[in-house]
């Protein structure tokens, strides 16, 4: 299997393309700055995986800037700070200002030019459109759970993704599924029998951050630590 096989290359946006843990981490310190005790980061990241997907299950069809005002809440009760609704409300909001990873968009620019590049998201249409401008590419579709109203790990999710997929002319077997969650992303594209490839940004850290346990390790058929490292590998193919 080379990265020159597939014509599509789907992606999972907050973790892969945007910093959204740095994101979070500056967005919850009018939160965490009030806590008693020091929280570390991954402490911080662990315990808003567990609420955001716990949201997720209980309300799939919440939009995720209302969801993430929920998941402040939770946040402040379990560590014990009063939270008001207008704090929830602002860090809700709060993802229009989660950076870029530095590499994302030159990377995008160069896969645009050998590929169709889609967004499969647990985000808003509203906070993606945010997001999207720091990108720097037009991609060919834009798939949210907004418009799905489930949220990965939900297959509905994928197979919403593939059957808009064959309407563009792209085939299952021509697309190569690219995040960095082993939950989210990886778990299900293996059951569905996808190409994925891993983009690792939490390579130099323990554990899953911002997502949770995947369980069983899923298998992938590529793996690079970040956006540049896929762009260049691509490139070397093409020397070959």
């Amino acid at each position: 299997m080379k990265l020159t096989d597939f014509k599509a290359l789907t992606f999972d946006c907050y973790g892969t393309l945007i910093d959204w843990e740095s994101g979070m981490i500056e967005a919850l310190k009018p939160l965490t700055g009030r806590v008693g005790r020091g929280l570390g980061r991954d402490e911080i990241l662990q315990a808003h995986a567990r609420h955001e997907s716990s949201q997720q299950n209980w309300t799939p069809q919440k939009r995720y800037c209302d969801l993430l005002a929920v998941v402040y809440k939770r946040l402040a009760e379990e560590w014990g700070v009063v939270a008001t609704p207008e704090e929830c409300i602002a860090y809700g909001q709060s993802v229009k200002d989660w950076p870029a990873f530095a590499d994302t968009a030159a990377a995008l620019q160069y896969l645009k030019k050998h590929y169709r590049l889609i967004i499969l998201s647990n985000v808003d249409n509203t906070s993606f459109s945010f997001s999207n401008r720091k990108l720097g590419v037009d991609f060919d579709a834009i798939y949210t759970a907004e418009d799905i109203g489930s949220y990965k790990p939900s297959p509905r999710n994928f197979d919403y993704m593939l059957e808009k997929l064959a309407t563009l002319g792209i085939g299952d077997k021509e697309v190569l599924h690219t995040a960095e969650s082993l939950f989210h992303d990886h778990t299900v594209a293996n059951r569905l029998g996808l190409a994925s490839c891993w983009i690792h940004r939490r390579h130099a850290d323990q554990g899953f951050g911002a997502t949770m346990h995947p369980g069983d390790m899923p298998k992938v058929d590529f793996r690079f630590d970040s956006m540049a490292d896929l762009a260049e590998a691509h490139r070397e193919e093409l020397r070959a």
